[in-house]
C-alpha cells in the first residue's frame, strides 16, 4: 500500500502568471469522490460505540485500519472496548478543532475540483501512462496535531484537515507543537496547500527519487524536474507555494539567483556525494547557512528548478514524459546554466 508523508524574480512574475496557454482538459473523464471520514467519526453515537466503530472502519477499507494503527497509534492487541474508549477520548479532546474544520471546510468542492483538474492534466501530459492507477477518492480526516498530515493510499488522497487551518491558528502556536512542526513548516498549514500536497504525494509515488551514490547536482536537478512537473499540474499556484517558501523568500531568490549559483560553483559543491553534506542544500530546513538567516532551505531544489525551466525553454519539443527520462547530467550540460 502506498503511504507517503507529506510535508513543502520580480513580484510581477509570480503574482501575475499567464495561464492562457493552459490546455483544455475538460473532456478528460476523471472519477474523484470526496468522503468525509472526520464527519463520520465525530458523529458516532456513543452508545455501543465499539460496534459502531467497527462498522465505520469497514466503510473505509483502505484507510480505516491505517487511521487506527498508524495515525491514532492504537495497539492491535487492545480489546474492542479499550480501543473504543481510546478513540472516544481522542474525539472529545479534538471536538473544538473538529468544529473549526467544519466551518473552514463546510464545502470541500473547491479543493476536490482543483485536485481533479490536476489529475486531468496528468492524463493530458502523460497519455501513455494509463497503466498508472490514479486515486479515485479524497478522504478527509482529523488526526493528532503532531502526527501525520496529508498522505497517499492505494486508492485515495488522504487529507489531514488539522494541518490546514491557517498558519496563524491558535493550535499551531504552542511550544510542544513547534517541536514537531516549526514555523517554517507550519507556515504552509493553509487550505491552499491541500492540492499541492496531494499532487506532490502523487508525483513522489509515480516518480520516486533515489539519492544513493548521486551527486548534489544530480539530486538538485531531479528535484527541479518534479517542481517543474508540479508547476504544470497546478498552473494556478504561485512559485513560492510550490517550493514551500514565503513570498519574500521567493522574490529574494530570483533577485539573487546568480549569487546562489556562485555559492555552488565557487565552493565546488556540485559533485559532492556525501549525504550528510548534501542534506544542507536540499530538503526541509529553516535556512541555508551560507546565505544568512533570512534565506530559505532547500536552495538546491530552487537552483535545480531554474535549470530545468531553462532546459525546457530551450527544448520546446521535449514532452514531460521525455523530461522525466532525461538524465540530469544531460540537462545540466545542454542548459549551460549561468544566471
Amino acid at each position: 500500500m502506498r503511504l507517503l508523508l507529506c510535508f513543502v524574480i520580480a513580484v510581477a512574475f509570480f503574482s501575475c502568471q499567464d495561464h492562457s496557454n493552459n490546455p483544455d482538459v475538460s473532456h478528460i473523464e476523471m472519477k474523484l469522490l470526496t468522503k468525509r471520514f472526520e464527519k463520520d467519526l465525530f458523529s458516532l453515537d456513543q452508545s455501543d460505540i465499539a460496534v459502531k466503530l467497527d462498522t465505520l472502519i469497514a466503510q473505509y477499507p483502505d484507510f480505516g485500519e491505517n487511521f487506527m494503527l498508524n495515525i491514532l497509534n492504537a495497539d492491535p492487541k487492545w480489546s474492542n472496548d479499550t480501543i473504543a474508549n481510546y478513540v472516544n477520548g481522542f474525539v472529545q479532546a479534538y471536538r473544538s478543532l473538529y468544529d473549526t474544520t467544519q466551518l473552514i471546510f463546510k464545502d470541500f468542492s473547491v479543493y476536490e475540483n482543483e485536485i481533479k483538474k490536476s489529475m486531468q492534466l496528468f492524463r493530458h501530459y502523460f497519455p501513455n501512462d494509463s497503466n498508472y492507477k490514479l486515486p479515485t477518492e479524497i478522504i478527509t480526516y482529523i488526526g493528532p496535531l503532531d502526527g501525520y498530515g496529508d498522505v497517499l493510499t492505494e486508492n485515495a488522497f488522504v487529507v489531514g484537515l488539522q494541518h490546514h487551518l491557517g498558519k496563524n491558528a491558535t493550535y499551531y502556536q504552542s511550544e510542544w507543537f513547534n517541536e514537531t512542526y516549526p514555523a517554517y513548516i507550519s507556515n504552509r498549514f493553509e487550505p491552499s496547500y491541500i492540492a499541492i500536497n496531494c499532487i506532490k504525494n502523487l508525483l513522489s509515488d509515480r516518480y520516486p527519487e533515489s539519492s544513493e551514490n548521486q551527486s548534489l547536482s544530480i539530486q538538485m536537478i531531479e528535484k527541479g524536474k518534479r517542481l517543474y512537473l508540479l508547476q504544470q499540474l497546478l498552473p494556478s499556484k504561485k512559485d513560492y507555494q510550490l517550493i514551500g517558501y514565503t513570498e519574500k523568500q521567493m522574490k529574494d531568490c530570483y533577485a539573487h539567483e546568480a549569487a546562489i549559483w556562485n555559492l555552488f560553483i565557487k565552493n565546488d559543491l556540485l559533485q559532492n556525494q556525501d549525504f550528510n553534506f548534501i542534506k544542507n542544500y536540499i530538503g526541509e530546513s529553516p535556512k541555508t547557512q551560507e546565505l544568512g538567516d533570512a534565506s530559505p532551505g532547500n536552495i538546491g531544489a530552487f537552483v535545480g528548478w531554474q535549470i530545468v525551466k531553462k532546459f525546457m525553454k530551450k527544448n520546446t519539443s521535449v514532452s514531460l514524459t521525455e523530461l522525466m527520462k532525461t538524465k540530469a547530467e544531460t540537462i545540466l550540460e545542454k542548459t549551460k546554466y549561468k544566471p
